[in-house]
């Protein structure tokens, strides 16, 4: 895998996936989406959205921030082990967050949100492989 994307372009796609989903919850956090079509199609109320669309964009903020800490976008002094073990954390997440999206009613949300969660998934994976950027 490490010859067929490297671990700088994985951080970059990454960061560009994340942005893309962290406007999409912004969106649907403003309602200008409607948020039946989010969360597998299971939250009742626009109180729950609020609080699971607020966690939502926290969560890929901070995704988003140490992956710009470990491509060295941002000078820092956190070792390589603390970043790597966050992005083992968040394939974790996002594999969890894959098989949600497979049982979701929501046809967008199976269709769209499935094979972007599985993508960010892969790439946390691909990103720790190397220890070191190059």
């Amino acid at each position: 895998m490490k010859k067929l994307i490297s671990q700088k372009r994985a951080i970059i796609i990454m960061i560009a996936l994340l942005t893309v989903v962290l406007a999409f919850h912004t969106l649907v956090l403003t309602e200008i989406i409607p948020y039946g079509i989010v969360w597998a199609g299971r939250i009742s109320s626009l109180g729950d959205m609020r609080k699971v669309e607020v966690i939502s964009i926290g969560v890929n903020a901070f995704a988003i921030l140490i992956l710009l800490l470990k491509g060295d976008y941002i000078q820092h002094k956190i070792p390589v082990k603390i970043l790597n073990a966050i992005i083992c954390l968040l394939a974790v997440l996002f594999s969890l967050n894959t098989m949600g999206n497979l049982l979701a009613e929501s046809r967008f949300e199976l269709y769209f949100f499935t094979p972007i969660t599985f993508i960010l998934a892969v790439l946390c994976l691909r990103i720790v492989i190397e220890k070191k950027m190059k």
